[in-house]
């Protein structure tokens, strides 16, 4: 099987419909969250709208390169989470979170294996894969807080 077949259905798992490593995803753990919810801060925790919109900020920056852009994102701004006011705001964001995993995961399972090991930009951020397993590995992190916010919510 081709790799990038096999790092797309990776990121498929975490993103949209997987059950295998954590049970869950992000589509399923977002479906059933309100925009109340969504915004509702748990001790000093992220809320699950901070988190949703970390996540899609790196797909966002990285599709930017994947396209022929530039590398523009910091991390410094990966928590500038734009106000949430209604539930539009937050099926907004969801929307935006979804359809960039969608585009993230299809452009990933065209990539040729020279491109998952070509340099990233810049050599010193490494290949196109690492890059992209480090998308996997840090969406499931927060997946899995994620996951928790939502129990802490539903107890209180």
């Amino acid at each position: 099987m081709k790799r990038s077949l096999v790092i797309a259905n990776r990121l498929r798992e975490v993103l949209l419909n997987g059950h295998w490593i954590a049970n869950t995803n992000y589509k399923e753990q977002l479906s059933n969250v309100n925009w109340e919810q969504a915004t509702q801060k748990v001790d000093n925790l992220n809320t699950i709208a901070a988190l949703t919109f970390h996540i899609n900020y790196y797909l966002g920056g990285l599709l930017q390169v994947f396209n022929g852009g530039r590398l523009e994102i910091s991390d410094k701004y990966s928590f500038d989470l734009p106000q949430i006011h209604s539930e539009a705001d937050w099926n907004k964001l969801v929307n935006e979170f979804l359809n960039n995993s969608e585009t993230f995961t299809s452009q990933v399972e065209n990539f040729s294996d020279d491109m998952l090991d070509r340099p990233f930009v810049n050599e010193k951020y490494g290949t196109y894969l690492r890059n992209i397993e480090g998308v996997i590995e840090h969406s499931y992190y927060h997946l899995g807080q994620i996951s928790l916010i939502k129990k802490m919510i539903s107890h209180k």
